[in-house]
């Protein structure tokens, strides 16, 4: 037997899986680790602890499974977008916390570059917002509050990358310094149009190019893993941003085809063939993947808060485990009138404010732990509604079908609720882990053993939830909707 393993390196969790050559599962192991919030908006990770549960997962999935590492054909590795790390080339020793995708520190250096009317440069070059979201302007904090990291990184002395990069980094002994383009085009500092970094947004953002890493296509050579991390060297010959993993892993390789993946936040992309679509209503032109050197396009529509929206309810104690919330929704036949906008660290797409907070409103004493548990849910499906429409009209592309993965795709209630809000079915693919499934083809098609036909092969229906509500009552229910979204909109912005 040859296997591909993919490596899933995630907001909340290191994870790693195997797979056959025909995309079926074979073993997962996962590990949490700590989350750190120095301050309100402030989220960071340890470099060090997503290095260490990362490797200890890989090696553990190949145990748990059996399986000698020389069966494996190659390495995938997909990983939390955005988040923003910076260490000593010659040492790989971190030289400060990685800076999460929710962190919001940025947020008033963000103005001050619209401010400059710099956002219509960057929007162009890169597709992207001048959003906290997004690491160029992390990586500009990083370089103006860590003393002496400019002068270090002018001189060559110093790494930046997201996960991808720190994780290829240390896979490989500090031989590759490299990333791939749908990681870049999450930096602020890539260009969509030439695949390369742009000097003119480097020197906007005061960014020294020597701190950059390597961009090389989705499917090329990373290198392979250094002997004795693993048991044996493993080509690694797949990287994909997370939610560009999943966009393949769904076999969504065809312009107009699209998927949503649900898990810490919610992801919305729509492939859009070899051309970048621009956007005027808030979604995020990027790379999907290159596969020999050309490039995929998509739309992407980000919901920040999802799956941390139940979590957040079980941390207040009105459900003991994320998975009760569906048994406690079903209760109630609808919300009771309330409304829940998760804006715990600001909204994304359509509306990007990074000052919007929570809101619950429309409670009264009839109000229950059920009402709120559905208003949850419905919170989450409305955040992806907003998407949705935005997504087709800009694009002229209108998804017929939206294929769902990530952990909230295994609860058939949400599921159902999703097609009733977006009067669209909604499908879930036999393996609902597309992210690593995605980063194993991917690691398949570049090592050779695969090619697209087995790509589309690996993906197989297992259920289908088609919309029942009247289309009156879904377009009143979402111009509630966005009420409730405008009181919450900038509540945190000063004056």
């Amino acid at each position: 037997m040859s296997y591909l393993l993919a490596l899933d390196q995630g907001t909340t969790s290191s994870r790693a899986l195997l797979f056959t050559l025909e995309g079926r599962p074979v073993a997962v192991a996962q590990q949490e680790f700590g989350q750190l919030y120095p301050a309100p908006g402030l989220v960071e990770h340890d470099p060090l602890e997503i290095w260490r549960t990362q490797l200890q997962t890989a090696r553990e999935v190949l145990r748990r499974a059996g399986v000698d590492p020389k069966e494996v054909v190659a390495l995938g590795l997909t990983n939390q977008r955005e988040t923003t790390l910076v260490w000593e080339r010659k040492t790989g020793k971190p030289l400060h916390n990685a800076l999460v995708w929710q962190d919001r520190r940025t947020a008033s250096l963000c103005e001050v570059l619209k401010a400059r009317g710099l956002e219509p440069l960057f929007r162009e070059r890169t597709g992207l917002l001048l959003d906290p979201y997004f690491s160029g302007t992390k990586l500009l904090w990083l370089l103006e509050n860590v003393p002496g990291l400019r002068e270090r990184a002018e001189q060559g002395e110093v790494c930046f990358g997201t996960v991808d990069t720190w994780l290829i980094y240390n896979l490989t002994g500090g031989r590759f310094h490299a990333t791939d383009p749908s990681n870049a085009s999450r930096t602020l500092l890539f260009n969509l149009h030439t695949l390369s970094w742009d000097e003119d947004l480097l020197q906007a953002l005061g960014i020294p190019q020597a701190l950059l890493p390597e961009v090389r296509p989705s499917d090329g050579e990373f290198g392979e893993t250094l002997p004795e991390l693993l048991g044996a060297p493993i080509p690694i010959r797949g990287v994909l941003g997370d939610q560009q993993a999943a966009l393949f892993g769904q076999a969504a390789l065809e312009a107009g085809q699209g998927k949503c993946t649900y898990g810490t936040g919610a992801f919305l992309l729509l492939n859009t063939g070899e051309r970048p679509v621009p956007s005027q209503r808030g979604l995020l032109t990027t790379v999907a993947w290159s596969l020999g050197g050309r490039a995929t396009y998509a739309l992407e529509g980000s919901v920040f808060i999802a799956g941390a929206a139940i979590q957040w309810l079980r941390d207040l104690g009105l459900i003991r485990e994320s998975r009760e919330v569906e048994a406690l929704a079903r209760e109630v036949e609808d919300a009771g009138g309330v409304y829940f906008v998760p804006a715990f660290t600001g909204l994304g797409a359509p509306y990007w404010d990074p000052y919007a907070r929570g809101l619950l409103i429309g409670l009264t004493r009839g109000t229950g732990r059920a009402h709120l548990a559905r208003a949850a849910l419905e919170g989450v499906a409305f955040q992806v509604r907003d998407v949705f429409l935005a997504m087709g009209e800009e694009a002229g592309l209108p998804l017929k079908e939206l294929r769902a993965d990530g952990g909230m795709a295994a609860n058939d209630f949400f599921l159902a609720l999703q097609a009733d809000l977006l009067g669209t079915p909604v499908l879930r693919p036999e393996v609902t882990e597309t992210t690593a499934l995605g980063a194993a083809l991917m690691a398949g098609v570049g090592a050779g053993a695969l090619d697209l036909e087995g790509v589309r092969a690996a993906w197989r229906e297992a259920a289908r939830f088609l919309p029942t509500l009247p289309e009156e009552v879904r377009r009143e229910r979402h111009r509630l909707w966005q009420r409730a979204v405008e009181r919450a909109l900038g509540w945190a912005k000063e004056g």
